[in-house]
């Protein structure tokens, strides 16, 4: 089970990445309606054009230190680089009911899961 977890912890933080580096590009881009290029942002927070890049494409992950200068460049509070991470109230209901159970368990959820969508499909193309 913690193997799983830890799956799903790295894909969330790549998809957390992402939107962190969407976010930087879409304020850089916008930039008041006037957009600035990365070369621009790159000097005023004090790196180069070629990071700002990669955390746009989220193959550099930026440090708080430079969330806080992208920040207060942009006017927005840091918050405003990640997305909503709340689970769903559905979410918060599976991850409760399945916290103690083994890998053998949640093989057997999964695929109970699996086996209720093809069901519910298999209704649907009657």
């Amino acid at each position: 089970m913690m193997l799983s977890l830890y799956r799903i912890f790295l894909s969330n933080m790549a998809d957390i990445y992402q939107e962190v580096g969407k976010q930087i590009r879409d304020l850089r881009t916008s930039a008041g309606g006037r957009g600035i290029s990365q070369e621009d942002l790159a000097q005023a927070v004090g790196t180069t054009a070629n990071t700002v890049s990669r955390w746009e494409t989220a193959t550099y992950k930026p440090a708080i230190s430079d969330l806080e200068k992208l920040a207060r460049y942009f006017r927005v509070p840091i918050t405003a680089f990640f997305p909503a991470t709340q689970p769903t109230s559905r979410a918060n209901a599976l991850l409760t009911a399945t916290a103690d159970l083994d890998e053998t368990d949640l093989d057997e959820v999964r695929l109970y899961a699996l086996f209720r969508k093809s069901r519910r499909l298999a209704k649907r193309t009657k």
